[in-house]
């Protein structure tokens, strides 16, 4: 060995002097086991001011090598940029990849919203306030996609400090209390049944089965477009729905539904089941496989939000309802569920909710309604009154 490569004694520890010209240091720690710096130091008093913060530590009784070791693997942590795109490529949720649509929804959020401050920072170095000056000027008047922005930078964190064995960042930068989160901006109103009624009969017949599931049987547009013959039971009066379609970037994917709990059969109403049935012989075809919604007449693709809605929204305006959303079928169906006395779990079942909360908003949509009850429940007794006892 030469004299350059002779490690240095000392009272703690060692300091050797590498063939490059830079310093390694090392020590026995109090488990006898020998341990040494993650990286090297290019002035021997660095080497030695990183011995001495290692004894200290061993005589407070506050050693922790794995803690000992982050400060020089810091200088190899990524960008927020080069994280999140692997965060991004790689996430799970409950063991299940994302959905093609929240995919597209984070990328946006990040190549618009995010990346442009903090994309080529070090993930280390970003703080608390330089997050809470980012949100103080994001996307002014934009509340939801404000929210959303904030939401996903403070996901990515979260999962850059509870990285494995080591966390990538000691805490996360982005806790804004209420920052994720927003008021509901659409405040539906559900439709009744006469303007259901209207909007059914305006429809193309090929459609009004369609609008008829979405409200009585409270079914999403991506489950409707998906809906095959084999999906419906008809002996049982139930329709089963196991999958949905989205549209991404022009290509439609056919997937599981959005949670464990959109798996779910759910009965049709009785009044309903005519239709069904006209509609499976005039407008479906033979095979277990035919969509009972395709584009277009006597064709096997997918139907597009668009295409819908150009039968849809004249459809709604002679109904007198021109800001009824298609989803608000979905909503108005809900509610009637619910003014039937539907508790919340079963709410939950024939929604495909997988928590309380949603479906808890329809049921506070039917008490709504409980003075309107009780005004006609006076009208009822009223009416069956003897009129002598009026008299008296």
């Amino acid at each position: 060995m030469s004299r350059q490569q002779h490690p240095a004694r000392r009272s703690f520890g060692r300091v050797e002097r590498l063939p490059s010209g830079n310093y390694r240091a090392g020590y026995t720690g109090p488990d006898g086991e020998l341990y040494r710096a993650e990286t090297t130091f290019s002035a021997k008093d660095d080497a030695i001011a990183w011995l001495s913060a290692r004894r200290a530590e061993i005589q407070m009784e506050v050693w922790a090598p794995g803690v000992a070791n982050r400060g020089a693997t810091r200088r190899a942590l990524p960008t927020f940029r080069a994280y999140a795109d692997l965060w991004l490529a790689n996430r799970r949720t409950k063991g299940r990849e994302l959905r093609p649509t929240t995919r597209r929804q984070y990328r946006m959020l990040l190549d618009q919203l995010i990346l442009s401050t903090f994309g080529d920072l070090r993930i280390d170095k970003i703080s608390h306030e330089d997050v809470n000056d980012w949100y103080d000027a994001l996307a002014p008047g934009r509340e939801t996609i404000r929210a959303q922005a904030y939401s996903l930078l403070r996901t990515i964190f979260a999962s850059a400090a509870s990285e494995r064995p080591t966390p990538m960042i000691p805490y996360n930068p982005a806790h804004l209390r209420g920052a994720g989160s927003t008021k509901r901006a659409h405040q539906v109103e559900p439709a009744t049944l006469k303007e259901l009624e209207t909007i059914v009969a305006e429809l193309p017949d090929r459609y009004q089965l369609m609008a008829l599931l979405a409200a009585w049987c409270a079914m999403r547009f991506g489950e409707l477009a998906e809906l095959r013959r084999g999906d419906l039971d008809l002996r049982a009066s139930r329709v089963k729905i196991r999958r949905g379609v989205v549209r991404v970037d022009g290509k439609f994917i056919v997937g599981p539904p959005k949670t464990d709990a959109g798996v779910r059969d759910v009965a049709i109403p009785p009044h309903l089941l005519p239709m069904v049935k006209q509609h499976l012989a005039k407008h479906t075809g033979s095979g277990r496989d035919a969509l009972l919604f395709p584009a277009a007449a006597d064709d096997d693709h997918h139907m597009a939000p668009s295409t819908l809605y150009k039968v849809y929204y004249p459809a709604r305006t002679a109904a007198g309802r021109p800001d009824l959303r298609w989803h608000d079928l979905r909503h108005t169906g809900a509610v009637l569920a619910a003014q039937t006395g539907a508790t919340l779990a079963e709410l939950m079942g024939r929604l495909g909710h997988s928590t309380p909360g949603a479906a808890m908003r329809y049921q506070h949509a039917a008490a709504d309604r409980d003075t309107e009850i009780a005004r006609r429940l006076s009208a009822l007794a009223a009416s069956s009154v003897p009129a002598e006892r009026v008299e008296q």
